[in-house]
């Protein structure tokens, strides 16, 4: 194993890793913003307002996200439409039809775990709240979304992780990210092993921050869950 070439590429592939922060953050940023009104209106009691995000959960859910990908990307290209839109200087990007395969991708998934929390609140909690006069949207601003949001972070954790591994399918549409960054070095150098191996240390380490930061923000949120001690007086 020749490690000379992991230490002279291993600044390129940061870049690459850069390229894949990038797609990450934005992503989970943007359907992070589109999963809250999905999720909300997947609880509506309204049938005709549930079937919207109910299809698009199941169809993103249900599609793999190369074929996401690759119908944002060579998809939108054919529509004449499109091309003559204002939306094409974006469409025609790779990175930005990264970003939105990326977002609607996730923000299918973070809707489910958005709705889940909602609904594993205690109903007892919901009932306190009409019970001090509050209306649907105060209910859900102090009180619902506040708990729902303690509730998702070890699932939401676990969907930017799998968002970071799903990323690597950016390369498949000319994007040089981590993936992408490492398949040209290897195309030239010819040690795929060191390189991939390089990669995944990368994947590994980003994975392990984010692992830390919602840990801490766990902690921090779901602080009142905390044991609380009790002194018992001494009979004596």
């Amino acid at each position: 194993m020749d490690f000379s070439v992991i230490v002279e590429y291993f600044p390129r592939l940061l870049e690459g890793a850069w390229v894949s922060l990038q797609l990450v953050i934005l992503s989970i940023v943007l359907g992070g913003a589109l999963a809250l009104p999905v999720a909300l209106a997947r609880i509506s009691p309204v049938l005709w307002i549930r079937a919207v995000p109910f299809a698009y959960i199941f169809f993103f859910r249900g599609t793999p996200l190369l074929v996401q990908i690759f119908l944002v990307y060579y998809g939108a290209s054919q529509f004449d439409a499109v091309r003559d839109s204002f939306l094409w200087p974006i469409l025609r990007e790779p990175f930005w039809c990264a970003i939105i395969a990326f977002t609607l991708n996730t923000s299918a998934y973070t809707a489910e775990i958005f709705r889940g929390a909602i609904q594993a609140i205690p109903q007892g909690e919901v009932e306190a709240c009409k019970v001090v006069g509050m209306s649907k949207a105060q209910m859900y601003r102090r009180v619902l979304l506040p708990r729902a949001f303690g509730i998702v972070l070890p699932a939401y954790g676990n969907e930017i992780i799998l968002m970071l591994k799903g990323s690597a399918l950016a390369s498949t549409i000319t994007i040089l990210d981590l993936t992408g960054m490492a398949r040209t070095i290897i195309a030239r150098t010819y040690t795929p092993m060191e390189i991939f191996l390089a990669a995944g240390v990368i994947y590994l380490a980003i994975s392990i921050v984010i692992i830390a930061i919602f840990r801490q923000i766990e902690k921090r949120q779901n602080r009142y869950l905390g044991t609380v001690s009790i002194k018992v007086p001494n009979k004596g």
